[in-house]
């Protein structure tokens, strides 16, 4: 029999118990042995649920018992995450997690600690919730050298925005309605601000290109300042705008970003809604492939989780093999990368197509003050170059 532990009885923690128990049967046969969970720990106390007879308070029981390979880690952010988690490597044991921060932080560090003690530290929950995105591009996509990597990677702020183009409400009525559902924290500025889709795209990035890319290093925006202005200039140019995380890699340099952009229907992600996720990879042999699920939630997160605790059960004393290392991969400067602009401008159409060529342009009745175009591909530099002979320039977002 493999025993488990499971650091932290959250939503997360909570669904990965319900999941091991709920399917023991199942996973039994597809490991060739049981696998039991030992020890649930956290500092309260769950009467009546299926933590009471297993719960501890204190980690070295864990720790010291030479039954548990396998720790769970669902306690999210870096302390005591860390320290629990390094501890468990150096003792043998291999460690499954959800904890995007702490992977994005000291991922290059566990991986490499859990290699020289011939375990496991997996992080399929770190990315996209119940999406299998990390274990397609470490298995199934071995082969391919990756161009591509880009997606919806966060629940929270993709139903913000599609509150916001399908029932118009403004940022701030959209968020309290996120809130109130649970799909958003008290305090979302992980969310709306990026940082959290930001962590996510430097560690699939990492993994698809081989080299590691520091989430520091990623140009990141968030959402708070879309308003519903941009909601109807992209309805009217039969768009949507998305909180995209995006890197590419070609032979002038590999770029990664986190911000919003304003897609059409050419692009897959353009009818992901709500709070699903989604996220699209190139490979020059396999081409275009897209995951789509659940980024969020107890039971598919601990479905990715628990996945995880199966390969970890079958390769005990055995490290899976990744594709990465602590060598960086040197991005290119901001200012190189090639994008299109969406952008409103109070100067006349002619002196925008003086600047910027022949551009889209566009007027709405409800903003007659106001011009709207779509610039051809350019550098992030010769944009702002451009915006600046222009004048007026008070809003621009990117065009995906």
């Amino acid at each position: 029999m493999v025993q488990a532990a499971i650091l932290g009885y959250g939503t997360v923690g909570a669904g990965v118990l319900q999941v091991l128990n709920m399917n023991h049967e199942t996973i039994a046969r597809r490991v060739g042995d049981e696998v039991n969970v030992k020890y649930v720990l956290d500092l309260r106390e769950f009467p009546g649920t299926p933590a009471e007879k297993i719960l501890t308070h204190n980690y070295q029981d864990i720790l010291d018992d030479p039954e548990v390979g396998i720790v769970v880690e669902t306690m999210g952010g870096l302390k005591p995450a860390y320290e629990f988690t390094k501890q468990a490597l150096l003792a043998g044991k291999n460690v499954c997690t959800s904890n995007k921060e702490l992977v994005a932080e000291h991922g290059v560090e566990l991986r490499k600690i859990a290699r020289e003690h011939s375990v496991n530290y997996l992080f399929e929950a770190s990315c996209g919730g119940g999406i299998p995105i990390i274990r397609a591009i470490n298995e199934s996509m071995t082969a391919d050298e990756f161009e591509e990597v880009s997606g919806i990677l966060n629940g929270t702020t993709n139903y913000i925005l599609t509150s916001m183009a399908d029932e118009g409400k403004s940022f701030e009525e959209a968020l309290k309605e996120a809130q109130a559902k649970g799909y958003a924290e008290l305090h979302p500025e992980a969310d709306v601000e990026g940082y959290d889709a930001c962590r996510k795209i430097a560690i699939l990035s990492s993994l698809a290109y081989g080299k590691h890319i520091s989430y520091k290093d990623v140009q990141t925006e968030g959402i708070t300042a879309v308003d519903q202005a941009d909601i109807a200039y992209a309805k009217a140019l039969g768009l949507k705008i998305k909180l995209i995380a995006k890197s590419s890699r070609s032979e002038k340099g590999t770029w990664a970003m986190v911000a919003p952009m304003m897609i059409g229907s050419e692009n897959q992600l353009y009818t992901v809604d709500g709070v699903m996720n989604a996220v699209f990879v190139k490979g020059n042999a396999l081409g275009d492939a897209m995951f789509y699920g659940s980024g969020a939630g107890s039971l598919p997160t601990a479905s990715a989780v628990a996945g995880d605790v199966l390969e970890c059960a079958k390769h005990l004393k055995e490290t899976i093999r990744f594709d990465d290392t602590s060598e960086a991969m040197e991005l290119l400067a901001p200012d190189e990368v090639t994008v299109a602009f969406f952008a409103r401008t109070d100067a006349s159409e002619e002196a925008v197509k003086k600047v910027f060529g022949e551009v889209q342009t566009i007027r709405l009745p409800e903003y007659p003050d106001e011009t709207g175009f779509v610039t051809s591909v350019m550098t992030e530099a010769a944009f702002a170059e451009a915006c600046k002979a222009v004048g007026g320039v008070k809003k621009f977002i990117r065009r995906g």
